[in-house]
């Protein structure tokens, strides 16, 4: 490899870095471009510019096999025992590449409109606002659990048009789903999204042939009607449609309530501004808390035409790891990127991607962290930690299992 020496300071398996792995990112900045990491034999990528132009740079893929087989991209196939994850996960929007991303994604903009998200505005309000109430009578407790959690599950269930009998299951499949996210996921991590695939799979498919035969008003009716030019969504392509829709539609939502609570914590004067102002501050503060402590830190894509970057040859068949939670801290492009500014107006983060992979559900989420927060500041203005917050196990997904408040 012809690459600067990696720097030790990235280790993403250290509890210590995943508590804060931003000063490591900084090294990286400082050393260079493009790093080889060999444990992950991938090449980390930490500058703002080349996270954003490679997101955009169609000589990578989310996926080789639309152009490749396994072997010849020099990659071994994943274990037949994995094949239901992979089912699943290569047929949603996340993973696919041109020519069936741009027939999905058009397929389901089609029935995923700006006016579906603002139909949903009145339910995520109230939702919202009954949640903290219930926080706020009981003096406190789990802000992940009480809130964070379950306002976007619902708001998504609501929106595929999943009974609210059934969306008990929908959180911890998607945990166990989104397991396989991290880098070099353990043997029964697999197992277990293997499972939650298998099951989710099987629950969508009984639900699809249900509105098949009775159309609601909902988000899995809209994808069996969607058809452009006599061509329509496959049942895998709608199974793996509307699990990315929960997965992503919510991990961002959960994880971005947890690190910006966290954060506003931390930073006592932020907070006393933001309460003081919510009507200006809010939709800026959103930005700025997507920013401070991304909930995704490390996208993934696949070299498939050789690239360079500062001189560093990066060959078909690797691997590049975008750093998003780096490329938010750079201070090429951030004033003062490690201090928290809810008044930041230009605010060029990539917490939400770029490119033709930018979150189809960024709206939505946006709506949720203003209801949840502004309800949070109306209703509990005297929020405050009780207790040192949980992490997750993990560092490619950021945030927390408990965030305990009183208030």
């Amino acid at each position: 490899m012809d690459a600067a020496a990696p720097t030790p300071a990235f280790a993403p398996d250290s509890p210590e870095f995943a508590a804060n792995p931003y000063p490591a990112y900084a090294d990286l900045r400082a050393r260079g471009r493009a790093h080889w990491y060999e444990p992950t034999r991938q090449w980390l990528i930490p500058h703002h510019a080349d996270v954003s132009a490679l997101l955009r740079d169609r000589r990578l893929g989310r996926t080789y096999l639309h152009r490749f087989t396994h072997e010849e991209f020099g990659r071994t196939p994943p274990p037949p025992e994995h094949e239901p994850f992979h089912t699943l996960n290569d047929h949603g929007l996340l993973d696919l590449e041109a020519p069936d991303h741009t027939r999905i994604r058009r397929l389901v903009s089609k029935a995923f409109t700006p006016r579906t998200v603002e139909g949903l505005r009145g339910y995520v309000d109230e939702l919202a606002a009954r949640l903290v109430g219930q926080l706020v009578a009981d003096g406190g407790g789990d802000l992940i659990s009480a809130v964070a959690e379950p306002l976007p599950v619902a708001v998504i269930a609501q929106m595929l048009g999943i009974p609210e009998g059934d969306r008990a299951p929908l959180r911890p499949w998607s945990a166990e789903i989104c397991g396989m996210y991290e880098l070099n996921p353990s043997e029964e991590t697999a197992r277990r999204a293997v499972t939650a695939s298998l099951e989710f799979s099987a629950y969508l498919r009984e639900l699809i042939a249900e509105r098949r035969k009775e159309p609601g008003d909902d988000l899995i009716s809209a994808l069996i009607a969607a058809h452009d030019e006599g061509d329509r969504l496959s049942e895998q392509e709608m199974i793996s449609t509307c699990v990315l829709l929960l997965n992503a539609g919510h991990e961002a939502t959960v994880n971005t309530t947890g690190n910006a609570w966290r954060a506003l914590f931390d930073h006592p004067a932020q907070l006393a501004a933001l309460r003081a102002d919510p009507a200006t501050l809010l939709s800026t503060a959103v930005e700025e808390l997507l920013r401070y402590d991304t909930p995704l830190h490390l996208f993934e894509r696949w070299v498939l035409e050789d690239i360079e970057i500062d001189g560093v040859r990066i060959p078909r068949g690797s691997e590049v790891a975008l750093l998003f939670g780096s490329a938010n801290h750079d201070p090429a492009v951030f004033d003062r990127p490690d201090d928290l500014d809810l008044t930041r107006a230009d605010n060029p983060h990539v917490s939400l991607g770029a490119g033709i992979h930018y979150c189809l559900g960024a709206p939505l989420a946006r709506v949720e962290l203003a209801a949840s927060f502004g309800e949070l500041l109306r209703q509990a203005p005297g929020l405050r930690l009780a207790a040192e917050p949980v992490r997750k196990e993990g560092f490619v997904i950021r945030g927390f299992d408990a965030l305990q408040v009183e208030c």
